[in-house]
């Protein structure tokens, strides 16, 4: 399948020259409109029909759809178009290329990709491949936060598979990591620091929780691992508790990341932090604890013998000239989302580093090469 090459790295520079920070981790910042009208008009342009979503009010997604001739698998080309922010970098915007590397925010996290969905899907419309089964091309906002763009998504498509096209090195990734916050908060009761006959340091008290939790924290990682990802961990990533100097601390809150593995529950990972705190309160009857989880992420794996996954293997091997590594990673992506969903899904994407840090660059040939596995990939499986 023959990519536009000029059309490709052109599309990947302009991309990276749009401001598509998300506005929630970046009050202020623009978000997706501008990005998903350029997204939507490239496709349009490219013949593919294209139409500019609103998951939520000011959040643009776009899904672009080259229909096939009928009775074939369907097939999404998955990418987010927004991007975390900006600040320390050098060149945020420039879309510079040296080396053979483009760079500028989201290069590699994950515009190369994007760009390369929107490039296989022009080479399909110019060979005039006949494909029963429709591609989409799914452009969404929001996965940097609270990936508003996919949940959005799935309530108005369901292909048969999708390819969410995080960078994986052109590797076939078939599982990654979910996550939980959980806050605790303890009990104690407030008094003049003077008077330790009135008061319960809640403070004090966290501390025999976090001491506890430390334990728990090296149990999982020495649990057998998952054999793509590892074995999960957690961290204590907030903790505030007190109001002065001279007053005993009247709460203490602390909020606990809990990383999960293929296999594991919300209900496990939850329930072995409350038992925690069953005991404590067990053995301290001034020691009181709530446990709430409030956000969740469920990790995510797709069988190497799905269709999905056969198809971008293959398609992968014809490009590069050698077998792909099917691995694992622990970042959460949208890939959960799509196959909670029912739609079989893996992810395969670029080549590049600098996710989230000062320098970021994505490898443009990597970028061409994906195209080229993701149009193989579509004509093998919208059949």
């Amino acid at each position: 399948m023959k990519i536009d090459r000029a059309y490709t790295l052109a599309t990947l520079a302009r991309l990276v020259q749009i401001n598509s920070i998300n506005p929630t981790l970046a009050p202020g910042a623009p978000g997706e409109a501008e990005i998903a009208a350029f997204i939507a008009a490239s496709l349009r342009e490219c013949g593919l029909t294209a139409e500019i979503l609103e998951p939520a009010p000011g959040r643009t997604s776009v899904l672009g759809r080259l229909a096939g001739t009928g009775g074939g698998r369907s097939l999404m080309l998955n990418a987010h178009c927004d991007t975390v922010d900006v600040p320390g970098m050098a060149e945020p915007f420039s879309g510079a290329i040296r080396d053979g590397k483009l760079y500028g925010r989201g290069s590699y996290d994950m515009k190369g990709s994007l760009a390369a969905c929107m490039a296989a899907a022009k080479a399909l419309k110019d060979a005039n491949a006949s494909l029963r089964g429709d591609l989409l091309v799914a452009a969404v906002a929001d996965e940097e936060y609270g990936s508003l763009g996919t949940s959005d998504m799935i309530t108005r498509v369901k292909p048969d598979a999708a390819i969410v096209t995080e960078p994986t090195a052109l590797e076939v990734c078939l599982a990654h990591k979910g996550y939980l916050w959980i806050e605790v908060e303890v009990t104690g009761r407030a008094a003049h620091g003077s008077k330790f006959q009135y008061g319960i340091d809640a403070n004090m008290k966290m501390g025999r929780f976090l001491a506890r939790l430390a334990d728990l924290e090296r149990d999982l990682r020495a649990r057998r691992p998952h054999p793509l990802v590892g074995p999960p961990s957690l961290h204590a990533a907030t903790i505030h508790g007190g109001s002065g100097l001279s007053t005993y601390a009247a709460t203490c809150t602390l909020q606990i990341e809990r990383r999960t593995v293929p296999g594991e529950t919300e209900q496990q990972a939850v329930g072995e932090i409350q038992s925690i705190v069953d005991t404590l309160a067990a053995q301290d009857p001034d020691f009181r604890a709530t446990v709430r989880p409030f956000f969740v992420r469920n990790p995510f794996e797709v069988a190497p013998d799905a269709a999905i996954v056969q198809a971008v293997t293959k398609a992968a091997s014809t490009v590069r000239g050698r077998d792909p590594l099917h691995i694992g990673d622990t970042p959460w992506m949208d890939a959960a989302l799509l196959q909670a969903a029912g739609i079989e899904t893996v992810v395969c994407g670029a080549t590049g580093t600098g996710a989230h840090s000062d320098t970021e660059w994505v490898d443009t040939e990597s970028v061409i090469q994906l195209a080229e596995i993701l149009a193989e990939t579509a004509l093998a499986y919208c059949t």
